[in-house]
């Protein structure tokens, strides 16, 4: 089956995908692994957690062949009768202004409630709400998101100088990433997402915007973030169980032959 097609087998019986921080139409965006992923991973309900357009500047535009791609599979996904949902994130357009081409047949919120077939509540929001009032402002993420543009254009003239493989990480990203491990050490971005559920009387929280993907229940309650598709690689799923279990990973990534990741998931049980 061609990567761009909908998978037309039927998804586990009420399986929900979540995903988050795709950045389709930013330079660092992965939307060929994303979109083998999809095709490798159907689900009933997709929840999209955030970031999943990064459309800033007119100056810089990247909206690529394999960008489209992962929007018109969602599409053929809803055409067959999955449904979506779109929880904004702090890069995406607001909904209005989304341009036709990346637009899609979803239900547009800024928060809701997962409900697990075990009774289990989860909070799913994008995880901004976590930042401090100066990261947040609009002015800052449109400034984040032109120093990012800047070093993955260095990082692809590097890539082409040095021969990388595709998913191995080069320098450029390998400084980007420590500095964002470095932003959230201690991990106290966590503590504040669980105690948005905790406040609302719910078991736990899902989230994407910090790039490191996790499940646990360190902080009582359980904390779920999707990852990322510019470094992590990786997504969450309820297989209607209840049970959310993590998928993919930029190591399935860098070493299966054939370059799909999602097809040996982790399953993390909190």
């Amino acid at each position: 089956m061609p990567p761009d097609c909908a998978d037309d087998r039927p998804p586990p019986q009420g399986r929900t995908l979540f995903l988050s921080d795709l950045h389709l139409g930013a330079l660092s965006s992965q939307a060929d692994a994303v979109l083998r992923f999809l095709t490798e991973n159907p689900a009933q309900t997709y929840i999209l957690v955030g970031d999943i357009l990064d459309l800033w500047h007119p100056m810089l535009p990247h909206w690529t062949a394999a960008d489209q791609a992962v929007i018109d599979h969602l599409r053929a996904r809803a055409r067959m009768g999955a449904k979506l949902i779109y929880v904004r994130g702090n890069h995406d357009p607001d909904p209005t202004l989304i341009p036709d081409h990346a637009r899609l047949p979803a239900t547009h919120v800024t928060r809701l409630v997962h409900h697990g077939a075990n009774g289990k509540r989860y909070l799913v929001v994008h995880g901004d709400e976590a930042d401090s009032r100066l990261i947040r402002l609009h002015a800052m993420t449109r400034i984040g998101s032109l120093i990012d543009h800047g070093l993955r254009r260095l990082e692809r003239i590097m890539r082409r100088l040095l021969r990388l493989q595709p998913h191995a990480r080069g320098a450029v990203d390998m400084i980007i990433l420590g500095l964002n491990m470095l932003r959230y050490r201690g991990r106290a971005h966590e503590r504040r997402m669980v105690q948005l559920a905790r406040n609302e009387g719910l078991d736990g929280v899902i989230c994407g915007h910090f790039h490191i993907a996790a499940l646990h229940e360190h902080f009582g309650l359980t904390y779920a973030n999707c990852g990322d598709w510019v470094d992590s690689m990786t997504a969450l799923d309820d297989r209607g169980d209840g049970v959310l279990r993590r998928l993919g990973g930029r190591e399935a990534l860098a070493t299966r032959a054939n370059d799909i990741p999602g097809t040996d998931p982790k399953e993390i049980t909190p």
